[in-house]
């Protein structure tokens, strides 16, 4: 008998790569994503029952989608036999045979299916749907896409897990009564459609590279499964350069995970960071993605926020030495990022570019335009960068209140420590 341990954990690895695949091939089949995901996961559970006897296949991922797609045929023939008067009923399986089987034929002899891109970027478009809210848009991604358990998700936000099953829920309901096509939208849907697609990928990177609440600084299975996603929608899009844009920010940013804390788990800001731990792999590929993007725009296909933010990203990557980066530049491409994607938040990064390029007095006079903002109002990075102008121009008082009131702002605990140490003096 196979060791049914190391059984199980070949079973999740197996899994966790080959869900979405699984899921995108069956959703082609059915026309509706929820279905398709409960097809492919009566196929893991069927992978649990006979594994453990027969021992692990030489194709496990091909027994997967060949067993998912036999069950979506099965549910498709109970489909056309309740939908059918039962004289029409040969006519109907015969046609779903010469339609489907083949699928599964070839799926016995072949890894992998020619058009199983088309898919996985059919399911993506399909997750992100902007008729979904954000959250739900997210949380039906990483289900989807990214292979995680309701659990992992709940874990991951900090959000309790019946929560997120709610949330998964009404989105594939929602999915199904807007009646969203399972396709890749045509050229004049594509744009929107593409941006809700990288502002979910995006912000399921933030969420790891920030954590906004609890006791972790950072959450780095989100990272990297930002990183995983957006590297399959480059390898299913690569004339966007948006997706390359994105590409080079997150890899740019995952960089530095190494360097964010020290050796005491204690975080470290960009400016303090040694790096040399910053992982080199990932800069080049984030500097790669960005030459394609800048290639790109040199066919007339304009750079957007994700672009210009992954060109921040290398402007800092570049940089040997912190006193080495380029903040004109950087300055230059938030007027740049402001002008296409308008916001008091770019506004405070540029402030902060801005203090580094020309002094905390510069930027302090900027930052004070936003303090009156109301979208601001609760956002703790506002005072932190106003508290650390107001300490380098040597105000210490106004700088400790406004560490104080950052602290009292954000969730995340070892932020609220780190800017309590720097209220301190520290």
């Amino acid at each position: 008998m196979p060791d049914r341990d190391a059984l199980h954990r070949s079973i999740d690895s197996v899994w966790r790569i080959e869900a979405a695949r699984i899921i995108a091939s069956v959703a082609r089949m059915t026309r509706d994503v929820g279905r398709a995901e409960e097809l492919a996961q009566d196929a893991l559970l069927a992978a649990l029952e006979h594994w453990p006897q027969t021992g692990l296949p030489a194709n496990p991922a091909a027994w997967l989608m060949t067993t998912a797609k036999r069950r979506a045929i099965d549910h498709l023939r109970q489909q056309a036999l309740h939908q059918r008067e039962h004289e029409a009923l040969g006519h109907d399986l015969e046609a779903l045979e010469a339609q489907y089987a083949p699928d599964v034929v070839d799926t016995l002899m072949h890894a992998e299916q020619d058009d199983i891109g088309d898919d996985l970027l059919r399911l993506m478009f399909t997750a992100c749907h902007p008729v979904l809210p954000t959250e739900a848009r997210v949380a039906l991604t990483l289900r989807l896409l990214g292979g995680l358990t309701t659990a992992e998700i709940a874990r991951a936000f900090l959000v309790p897990e019946p929560t997120i099953a709610q949330r998964i829920v009404r989105a594939k309901r929602s999915l199904t009564a807007a009646h969203v096509p399972f396709e890749v939208p045509g050229a004049a849907e594509r744009a929107p459609r593409l941006a809700s697609v990288l502002e979910v990928i995006y912000l399921i990177f933030n969420e790891g590279y920030a954590a906004t609440a609890g006791d972790d600084w950072m959450r780095p299975a989100l990272c990297g499964e930002a990183q995983r996603l957006v590297r399959v929608l480059a390898s299913l899009a690569p004339d966007e350069p948006e997706v390359q844009g994105l590409v080079a920010l997150l890899e740019i940013q995952a960089s530095r995970l190494p360097a964010r804390t020290d050796a005491q788990g204690q975080p470290v800001l960009l400016m303090d960071q040694d790096r040399a731990r910053w992982d080199h792999l990932l800069v080049r590929r984030g500097l790669a993605a960005l030459d394609k993007a800048e290639q790109l725009a040199r066919t007339g296909k304009p750079w957007g926020p994700y672009a210009l933010q992954g060109a921040i990203a290398a402007c800092h990557a570049r940089a040997r030495q912190a006193q080495d980066t380029d903040w004109p530049h950087i300055v230059a491409l938030y007027d740049a990022l402001l002008q296409v994607a308008p916001s008091p938040v770019v506004a405070l990064n540029r402030a902060v570019a801005v203090g580094m390029a020309e002094g905390p007095g510069a930027a302090l006079v900027l930052v004070d335009a936003l303090v009156r903002d109301p979208t601001l109002r609760h956002y703790h990075w506002l005072p932190s960068v106003r508290g650390d102008l107001l300490a380098k121009l040597g105000r210490g008082a106004e700088a400790r209140a406004e560490f104080e009131r950052a602290a009292g702002l954000t969730r995340n605990a070892q932020e609220k420590a780190l800017l309590l140490a720097r209220a301190a003096g520290d």
